[in-house]
């Protein structure tokens, strides 16, 4: 009997599964051996070959195969009645090939030690601690928000193009470097998305193509969330594929970062999120904290809210729980809300 080789790719997706289960119960394994070994390599090649090009090569690539599976399935849809069997086997051969990139080239950290357990911090922390560690936030905020507006009541505007934002984002890990030396960024591989709009309109402010290593910003954003959002998309390209690390990461390298414009970006992106969890814990503390916070610092945070609202659509919602249910399935078992965790980090990191 002959083997059909697409037959044979298709049924490998199984196993893939299986592996990619087991490979879970072992986070000290793709720590040491993928994360920061194998995709060290593979990163920094992708961003080799990739980083140089003035456009987005992964925004093209997905252009293409989504113009090339749509014709596809016009040309091939006769097939499902006279050929079902092997119009079925094309699809899964495609999709276990596809898994098997994604995975390889980046997804794997999924299943990475926790960001916690690497730092050797606590993954949880009082709300006694969390008020503390906001209101060092807030009096740092306040301070920084007065060292670049003229008065307190005033928003930050940066005196930077987004462009700009792109190029000096990578002086912020080199900063953080000095602390963390696995945290080095070399060579640099960010671009504004082709797909901007959209892009906004389903709710996200960036991503990163997992195939070509490439960090995807959406250029219709506020400024002020420039810094926070590509330092943010740097930290998927070291690794960090959990949102909440992301965030950590990012915002740690915002503050690191020698410009103070960064500096404030990065700070008020912490704040925002400790006063959140505040807010969900005791609405009584949250009510007295807020009004000790310099009022331009709360209009930059309206600024950003009203750009949201401006995109809100009916689409926008079935956007995010796809993306939740992606998170869950690759190992973030909160989905979105798991993003609440980078409370944790910075509890118990400035603490």
């Amino acid at each position: 009997m002959q083997k059909n080789p697409k037959l044979l790719v298709a049924l490998a997706l199984i196993p893939q599964i299986i592996l990619l289960n087991i490979l879970a119960q072992f986070p000290e394994f793709v720590e040491t051996y993928y994360s920061t070994g194998m995709y060290q390599w593979i990163s920094t090649i992708s961003r080799l070959v990739f980083g140089w090009i003035p456009f987005s090569f992964g925004d093209i690539f997905y252009a293409t195969a989504i113009i090339f599976i749509i014709r596809w399935l016009v040309v091939t849809r006769k097939r499902i009645f006279k050929d079902f069997k092997n119009w079925v086997i094309d699809i899964f051969a495609t999709i276990s090939l596809i898994y098997f990139a994604f995975h390889l080239f980046w997804a794997f950290n999924y299943y990475r030690l926790p960001l916690h357990k690497n730092l050797n911090l606590k993954a949880n922390y009082t709300t006694e601690e969390l008020v503390t560690v906001t209101e060092k936030l807030i009096k740092k905020s306040n301070a920084l928000h007065l060292g670049v507006a003229i008065h307190d009541t005033l928003k930050v505007d940066l005196p930077y193009s987004k462009k700009d934002i792109l190029s000096m984002a990578p002086l912020g890990y080199k900063e953080l470097q000095k602390q963390y030396p696995h945290l080095e960024y070399h060579p640099k591989s960010i671009k504004m998305s082709l797909f901007s709009l959209p892009l906004t309109y389903m709710g996200f402010s960036g991503y990163l193509n997992p195939l070509t290593n490439e960090a995807q910003v959406d250029e219709l954003i506020p400024i002020y969330k420039f810094p926070t959002t590509v330092s943010h998309e740097i930290a998927h390209q070291l690794g960090y594929a959990a949102e909440n690390e992301a965030n950590f990461i990012g915002s740690l390298a915002a503050m690191s970062h020698e410009d103070i414009y960064f500096k404030y970006c990065g700070t008020t992106f912490a704040l925002r999120h400790c006063l959140y969890e505040v807010y969900r814990r005791s609405p009584e503390k949250y009510d007295t904290l807020l009004p000790t916070i310099n009022r331009g610092i709360l209009k930059n945070y309206q600024e950003v809210q009203d750009f949201w609202n401006g995109y809100q659509n009916i689409t926008e919602p079935v956007f995010k729980e796809t993306y939740n249910s992606f998170l869950k399935a690759n190992n973030q078992q909160g989905g979105m809300e798991s993003y609440s965790y980078v409370v944790a980090l910075y509890v118990n990191y400035f603490l």
